[in-house]
């Protein structure tokens, strides 16, 4: 695994990969950070994956730039080619259309299909986040069907409830708080994704899979989860 590496600051490394946003980089991100946090380095605290990055926190106090860096480093000449399918899979059931997903039509016609055949192509297969940001827990997923590509509201929302699936550019993700945004929304799960005191349901490594469920369905799911 071929990474460069830098500092940040007095208390990080960032380890560098190619720079381009693709399933193979975001699986070798995802693999560095899992062997960084198994390896428990000295001195070393979070690690934060990126698309294309990883940057390790260590405290000053307690260790350096070069024996963090040479760690990290030789951490990635060990690792072996990561797996396709490597991370937890998590399924995330989806309302799609209507009030759940009020920019189904637009992605639609953008697209030339039917609004089912944008259910079942957005369904139809399984997203590795490549990493949280924007939001806490909000994953940024790599995988969408090309012919779903969507551009950006010109006007962004101000206001997007809790759990909206949407489509932004050639990425999907989940909104998992309120917030405003500017993404395509096609969707929304019942799920509560974020909640500071219990342990997050996805990391940046593994992978999500959409399952398409009725306003029955996202009802009773929404009262368990308590997010009615």
């Amino acid at each position: 695994m071929s990474i460069q590496t830098a500092p940040v600051g007095d208390t990080g490394v960032l380890a560098v990969f190619e720079q381009k946003i693709a399933e193979e980089i975001g699986a070798q991100v995802a693999a560095l950070d899992a062997a960084v946090r198994a390896a428990k380095i000295p001195g070393v605290g979070e690690t934060v994956p990126a698309f294309a990055s990883l940057l390790v926190r260590y405290d000053p106090l307690a260790t350096d730039y070069d024996a963090v860096a040479g760690a990290v480093d030789a951490l990635a000449q060990r690792l072996p080619p990561p797996k396709p399918d490597a991370g937890r899979l998590v399924t995330i059931p989806v309302c799609y259309g209507g009030d759940f997903g009020p920019d189904l039509a637009f992605v639609a016609k953008h697209a030339g299909l039917t609004e089912a055949e944008v259910i079942r192509r957005h369904t139809g297969r399984d997203y590795r986040i490549y990493m949280l940001g924007f939001l806490p827990g909000f994953p940024y997923l790599g995988g969408l069907d090309p012919g779903l590509f969507t551009p950006r509201l010109q006007n962004p929302r101000t206001a997007i409830p809790a759990g909206s699936v949407g489509i932004g550019g050639e990425q999907t993700g989940i909104y998992p708080v309120a917030s405003p945004g500017g993404w395509q929304l096609i969707g929304r799960t019942p799920l509560d994704l974020f909640d500071p005191e219990r342990p997050p349901r996805y990391a940046a490594g593994d992978r999500i899979r959409f399952t398409a469920i009725t306003p029955e369905q996202f009802a009773k799911l929404a009262e368990k989860e308590g997010t009615a």
